[in-house]
């Protein structure tokens, strides 16, 4: 993880042009937005006081269909194996134990997919840029860069369904420890890069500022 720059005594934040803040309209209180502008008591780890978080991201809710299908079928089995009674054999309690067990089964796997999508996030501060990787409760990894390190920003749409419903991946090369971060199947990528793009001039303004003071 890189060391962010001691930049005492300053309380200035970054701000971005009125016509990119129009376009944005992301601010919303709902805990489970996947693209959130500007986010109300919102915090993480390693966050510094005077670092203001722009955007929080997540993957678009439409990556989640493929874990809801498998989800729907598997409590739809039971379903279909009682109505075709091939387990008929077996005693009352040992098919109910099963039921339970499978539902069980299928409680957790939603839950940690879940989990998987809510606390997998990327974040744009007026300082720095972070990528979460959440994989389960006591392991996740994070990787930050600052704003002044970014060196490119791609945007990859790439498919059919990720055109319709307006999201795609974002590559982010940087001068940092770790040369790449990736922000995958998030909302709104095109706004996502304008974003960055913005900040980092920002930035570069505020390094000349100093400069010259």
């Amino acid at each position: 993880m890189t060391s962010r720059r001691s930049t005492p005594n300053v309380t200035k934040h970054k701000k971005l042009s009125p016509e990119l803040k129009k376009k944005l309209k992301g601010h919303t209180s709902n805990p489970l937005t996947s693209f959130c502008y500007m986010p109300n008591h919102t915090n993480f780890i390693g966050a510094d006081k005077e670092e203001k978080i722009v955007l929080l991201l997540r993957k678009h809710p439409i990556t989640n269909l493929p874990w809801i299908i498998t989800a729907i079928i598997m409590f739809a089995l039971p379903l279909v194996f009682i109505s075709l009674s091939p387990l008929n054999f077996l005693p009352q309690n040992i098919l109910l134990v099963m039921l339970i067990f499978w539902y069980m089964m299928g409680f957790v796997y939603i839950f940690e997919q879940f989990l998987s999508w809510f606390f997998n996030v990327n974040i744009i501060t007026d300082e720095r840029i972070f990528d979460v990787d959440f994989y389960n409760l006591v392991y996740r990894e994070i990787t930050d860069a600052s704003l002044d390190h970014i060196e490119d920003v791609t945007v990859t749409v790439g498919s059919v369904i990720r055109t319709i419903f307006g999201y795609g991946d974002i590559t982010i090369q940087t001068a940092a420890q770790i040369p790449q971060i990736e922000f995958i199947a998030i909302p709104n990528p095109d706004k996502v890069a304008e974003v960055l793009r913005e900040l980092r001039v920002e930035e570069e303004i505020e390094k000349l500022e100093g400069r010259v003071r």
